[in-house]
């Protein structure tokens, strides 16, 4: 299309220059201010936060939930992509359908449902109550549980679509293959399946895992005070606290932990699919 590479990058330079103007340089400030104190260059920002308990628990409540949700999402997500892809195609258009609706929903309004259902006069709770299970309703809202719950429903849509993706791209004959060969079931996941839909795995796995770093809305309705995440405890600073250094301390970690799961899972992928090779 172009002559050469130089016409190539001349073009997308208005474009690369824009973005570096509106995201990368506000990015880099913002983060800069966690490093940059009192006119020299220094750590005791992210010392002296760590140093904290609360802020320890914090963070470790985060990565965990986040961890939470990537896992149970994944296990969930094989399951009914797999059932998916193997409807017809009526079925599956259906299926699509219904699993991409909640997608066109605002998260607010998606979490703002929770409450009715696990509200101590929710849906939950009136089940509870009346199969006499509890002589009381359970305080479900406002714990580590209703937040699990509300993170995964929030991003288990984003784990099948592109579980389906990687599975429909699979060789049909591969399944087949391995059964005719002796296989079980678990075998043919762990030896057929997983390796061949790893950039699938690869792809939902960060969305949702950074998706479940950086959501707001849902920890800040659901868990409240009570269960503080770092997406909140960023607010908490910048809104309450006016401490915009703490703030850029919380924003790099979500950063650095957000890449690291993309890294992490794409070496994962790549050593397991060397193995592979390896015993072949």
């Amino acid at each position: 299309m172009f002559q050469n590479r130089t016409e190539a990058l001349a073009l997308a330079l208005p474009a690369a220059l824009f973005a570096a103007l509106v995201f990368l340089l506000p990015v880099v400030i913002l983060l800069s201010e966690g490093f940059h104190i009192d006119g020299g260059w220094t750590l005791s920002a992210y010392t002296g936060f760590f140093s904290e308990s609360l802020n320890r628990t914090v963070f470790l409540r985060t990565f965990k939930l986040g961890l939470e949700v990537t896992i149970v999402s994944a296990v969930i997500g094989y399951a009914a992509a797999f059932a998916i892809v193997n409807l017809p195609p009526s079925g599956k258009g259906r299926m699509i359908g219904l699993i991409t609706l909640p997608l066109m929903i605002s998260p607010v309004a998606r979490t703002y449902a929770w409450i009715v259902i696990l509200g101590r006069t929710g849906i939950v709770n009136q089940a509870i109550t009346g199969l006499g299970l509890s002589d009381s309703p359970l305080r479900l809202l406002f714990t580590e549980t209703a937040v699990f719950i509300g993170l995964l429903q929030l991003f288990l849509p984003l784990m099948i679509l592109s579980l389906i993706s990687a599975l429909e791209n699979m060789p049909k004959d591969a399944i087949p293959a391995a059964r005719v060969l002796g296989a079980n079931w678990f075998q043919v996941f762990w030896k057929v399946i997983l390796p061949l839909t790893r950039e699938g795995l690869v792809v939902g796995g960060t969305l949702v895992f950074t998706g479940s770093l950086t959501a707001y809305i849902t920890p800040a309705v659901l868990g409240g005070s009570k269960v503080l995440m770092l997406e909140t405890l960023l607010y908490q600073q910048v809104s309450v606290a006016n401490d915009f250094v703490a703030a850029s301390v919380i924003a790099f970690m979500l950063i650095v932990m957000s890449f690291a799961a993309n890294i992490l899972l794409k070496r994962l992928a790549t050593a397991r699919n060397k193995t592979a090779r390896n015993k072949r």
